[in-house]
């Protein structure tokens, strides 16, 4: 007999999907860029002339970044050179601030596009710069008892084999 599906409850998530509905052409990041003077209370970072840099509302963790152009393109390909060279000295700024304000190790960065890929705002692309830390959980300790294991148990076991000829393990 099969077990029965199991339930994965994301309850911050319906705020997420709240969110999405509250502006006015669909699209926050656009409502961002309209809107200057709200920049604080929208937890926009930076401007620059073609993009903006805005704090994730809904982060995977501390600091999760959302790097956007300011035109409403969906799909790199809309992007002119100009855009696209900011975008990813944007990315680049984004780690360096994130290393030196909260000694993040290491980061994830990337881009879903189309809803299908899991873009929750297909239309509008936007780039996520994620910090990590040795230990840090990913994504998937939400699937319930998943674990993310590197490597086979067969390289693992031979990649210990040899590690304990070399240092002459076992004794005795």
């Amino acid at each position: 007999m099969s077990e029965p599906n199991k339930n994965l409850w994301a309850p911050w998530r319906l705020d997420y999907i709240r969110e999405l509905d509250t502006h006015r052409n669909g699209c926050f990041l656009c409502d961002y860029w309209a809107d200057p003077a709200s920049d604080e209370k929208n937890l926009v970072l930076w401007r620059t002339e073609r993009s903006l840099v805005v704090l994730n509302r809904f982060p995977y963790t501390n600091g999760h970044l959302l790097i956007a152009p300011a035109r409403h393109v969906g799909q790199l390909h809309g992007l002119n050179d100009a855009e696209l060279h900011e975008l990813l000295a944007l990315a680049r700024d984004a780690q360096l601030t994130l290393a030196a304000a909260f000694n993040a190790q290491g980061f994830n960065t990337g881009a879903n596009f189309g809803h299908c890929a899991g873009a929750g705002l297909p239309d509008h692309l936007h780039f996520h710069v994620v910090p990590r830390w040795g230990g840090d959980t990913n994504y998937m300790a939400v699937l319930d008892d998943v674990r993310v294991i590197p490597q086979s148990l067969a390289a693992a076991y031979e990649q210990l084999k040899e590690t304990g000829k070399k240092l002459g393990l076992p004794k005795g």
